[in-house]
């Protein structure tokens, strides 16, 4: 294939991607149609609900899907919402259930087969004018097969079922959901048709030509291909497919679905949604997040998660809720680490196959794909640029170099703590291994530059460290003993929630027998250790591994617990193995490079073999589809103390200190109205919410409201199904507090405090 034919089908491709991408832009930001769906595991809608969620339609299939396949003996559903009617006329609605069925459309009863005398098929007639009329239906059921149809039909015409396109949570008009339909139907073809190009594309990339130098080791040390702009966006567009594809059905509705079932995800949506709101409006007090009051630096009780943070403000300022910000930037964490590497080993073996690989192991792994609910896991796209960047200032020392490496060391830090540690790591491993780059006539040249990118970084990390340090300072650190605890085990290293594999592990580390294989290539053909780049990736991925395994089994870990602060902050030390997971992925680059200059790139062998590798190395750890829950919006009532500025928050009941995780569903409420918050769920738990918690054990007795008006509390929601029975007549009869508001389960008082 010659080049222009190599540009234009980049040209096409780059078209069809970017389509795509539109595309599903778009499905996203319209309202997803379907209906509110309450499922209850009563026959009579009452209870708080086992889930809520959006249902496309109402039929057996869905129930059994809302239900995950797992559906009571007896319950009840409520769909509710808005249907849109096109055309004014006079509409027959029939359905025919096993058990009971209401229908009701703008508030009158159109069926209802639920009394003594009904028969199970129902019909009713209601006149509708052209637009959107308010919808609930309602189902129950008793026992036994559980079926429901539901069609309509106008005026004396036949009837048909009711299409979902019409159904919306609240009412929209008809361009609205017209566009979600023609964009529903495009989606499919568009999908299979950048999976062909994909293909096609990496079979071309095999062909596409190098540039020459005349000293390509020295060239390919840091600057990336110039000419290759336009495959490095396609690769990343590719990346970004395989995020979709690897987290789905996550894409399909990022409001609905989440891992909330964690109440680690549930943290990390409340801390990203708290640095938008608070950087800029006061920077200063970044840190000082409203949870555990009156603590201070209580963001830094967990990962401050600058980075996603970051990712995540055009999604909250464009009025997205702090799920869809914390979905979308975590199918953004995949593609962006995939890109990040695949663009380096790129660059380091000069073959884009071999870049795609490394990527799509490093992104795509065992233990990305079971830390879901741990955002900062996925977001590891800046420690191949800070190993590029040390490759660089190696061989040619510039002051360039050196401010990059600080930088892109710095940008990892503000993604994750943890991924600063094994950063930190990676880079001192890797000049350890190659001494013949610093040491002899090459120190006076390279030292200054490494002295300089170490002081530079440090600078730029001290707004990030200092709140960090004065935790550590007041007693905020982990103990060696929990390092043990949490350190790898032998299984660990099989575990992988991959579908060809299901081998569950606390700390899955898998790196897939592709991925070992390409890797093990490397190691016979010696490119693993001819080449400095990969022979400090093979360095320090080892050393990953040993550390792992805790102070038990890891020479010297103890040490490096007494003296360097930065080992004292991470308690889960399995996840050192990443490090292993990143060597893997870089060696087998080489690998797979190696493979390719023997077997000559320009046959179509070649091709059919890279592409085949590649489609191995991307599905090999695949767990999709994964089993996300349905997330319900939170509930407007918590924006009332948004408006009053001295407003100190607190749900009630309060959640033992061994229970915090409780808490986590009320920081992401305070969402709503940011305001300081007694509750709190993080990595450590002061000792001031202790002495709450034993101050209000007995809500709501006279003495924990003695208590809150201590506290300074002047809001209250109260979750009244969770009180002991008769707890209700005593906050109402209580003259200091005034009821405001109230949900199904939840009363907002405002307490007197004067």
């Amino acid at each position: 294939m010659s080049t222009s034919s190599h540009h234009r089908l980049v040209r096409t491709s780059a078209l069809l991607f970017a389509l795509w991408a539109l595309v599903g832009a778009l499905r996203i930001a319209l309202p997803s149609p379907g209906l509110r769906a309450q499922y209850f595991a009563r026959p009579d809608w009452t209870g708080t609900p086992a889930r809520v969620e959006l249902d496309p339609g109402i039929s057996a299939r869905q129930i059994s899907r809302g239900w995950q396949y797992l559906a009571p003996r007896a319950f009840s559903i409520q769909w509710s919402g808005s249907l849109f009617v096109s055309r004014s006329g006079d509409y027959a609605f029939g359905f025919s259930s096993a058990d009971g069925s209401q229908l009701f459309l703008d508030g009158q009863t159109v069926v209802d087969t639920t009394r003594a005398s009904a028969v199970p098929t129902g019909a009713g007639r209601i006149h509708l004018e052209r637009g959107s009329h308010a919808v609930v239906f309602r189902y129950t059921t008793t026992g036994g097969i559980h079926r429901v149809d539901w069609s309509w039909g106008l005026d004396a015409g036949p009837l048909a079922p009711v299409p979902s396109w019409r159904l919306s949570p609240r009412p929209l008009g008809e361009a609205v959901l017209l566009a979600q339909r023609w964009l529903g139907w495009l989606w499919l073809p568009l999908t299979l048709g950048c999976a062909i190009a994909g293909c096609r594309l990496v079979w071309v990339l095999g062909y596409w030509p190098r540039r020459s130098t005349e000293d390509p080791g020295e060239t390919a040390a840091y600057d990336l291909p110039r000419t290759r702009l336009a495959p490095s966006l396609l690769c990343l567009a590719l990346f970004l497919a395989l995020a979709v594809v690897h987290t789905w059905p996550l894409a399909s509705a990022p409001g609905r679905l989440s891992r909330n079932d964690n109440a680690d995800t549930v943290l990390n949506e409340w801390a990203m949604a708290w640095v938008v709101h608070q950087a800029p409006r006061h920077p200063f007090h970044l840190f000082d997040a409203n949870i555990f009051y009156p603590e201070r630096h209580t963001l830094a009780f967990s990962e401050a998660l600058l980075v996603q943070s970051a990712l995540a403000a055009p999604v909250r300022w464009l009025g997205g809720s702090p799920v869809a910000a914390y979905n979308l930037v975590l199918i953004a964490g995949f593609a962006l680490t995939g890109w990040t590497m695949c663009l380096v080993v790129t660059t380091w073996t000069g073959r884009w196959v071999a870049g795609i690989a490394a990527g799509a192991l490093v992104a795509f792994n065992a233990h990305t794909l079971t830390r879901l609910p741990h955002i900062q896991a996925q977001h590891a796209e800046f420690l191949p640029l800070a190993l590029l960047a040390l490759d660089a200032l190696l061989v040619r020392p510039r002051w360039r170099s050196a401010a990059l490496l600080a930088l892109w060391t710095a940008l990892q830090a503000f993604a994750s703590m943890y991924l600063l540690v094994f950063t930190t790591v990676a880079l001192a491993v890797a000049v350890l291994v190659r001494p013949e780059d610093w040491l002899g006539d090459r120190f006076r040249r390279v030292a200054p530059k490494l002295l300089g990118a170490a002081a530079l970084g440090a600078v730029m990390l001290l707004p990030l460290l200092l709140p960090y340090l004065s935790l550590h300072e007041a007693g905020f650190a982990r103990s060696l003993d929990e390092a043990g605890q949490f350190a790898a085990r032998a299984r660990d290293y099989l575990g992988t929630p991959a579908r060809l594999y299901a081998r569950p592990a606390d700390t899955a580390l898998f790196p897939g027998v592709a991925g070992l294989l390409l890797a093990g290539v490397a190691l016979v053909t010696g490119a693993a250790f001819r080449d400095p780049r990969a022979r400090m990736c093979l360095a320090f991925g080892v050393c990953g591994v040993v550390l792992s395994f805790g102070p038990a089994y890891a020479p010297g870990y103890a040490w490096l617990y007494s003296n360097v602060p930065l080992f004292q902050a991470i308690r889960a030390t399995a996840r050192f193995g990443y490090l292993g997971i990143v060597a893997v992925a870089v060696l087998a680059g080489y690998g797979l490079a190696a493979l390719g200059a023997r077997a000559g790139s320009r046959t179509a062998i070649a091709s059919i073999a890279s592409v085949a590798v590649l489609a191995v190395v991307a599905l090999e750890p695949l767990a999709a589809p994964i089993r996300y829950t349905p997330v319900a919006d939170v509930p407007s009532i918590y924006r009332l103390p948004a408006a009053d500025p001295g407003a100190i928050v607190v749900d009630l009941p309060f959640p033992p200190p061994g229970r915090p995780y409780r808490n986590a569903p009320f920081m992401l409420a305070s969402t709503l109205n940011f305001q300081p918050l007694l509750n709190g769920y993080s990595g450590f738990v002061p000792r001031s919410y202790v002495a709450h918690y034993e101050a209000l054990r007995d809500f709501p007795s006279a003495a924990s409201i003695a208590a809150l008006r201590s506290f300074g509390v002047t809001f209250l929601f109260v979750h009244v199904d969770q009180l002991k029975p008769g707890a209700q007549a005593l906050l109402d009869g209580n003259a200091m507090l005034h009821r405001l508001a109230a949900t199904d389960t939840i009363v907002a008082y405002r307490l007197d405090v004067s």
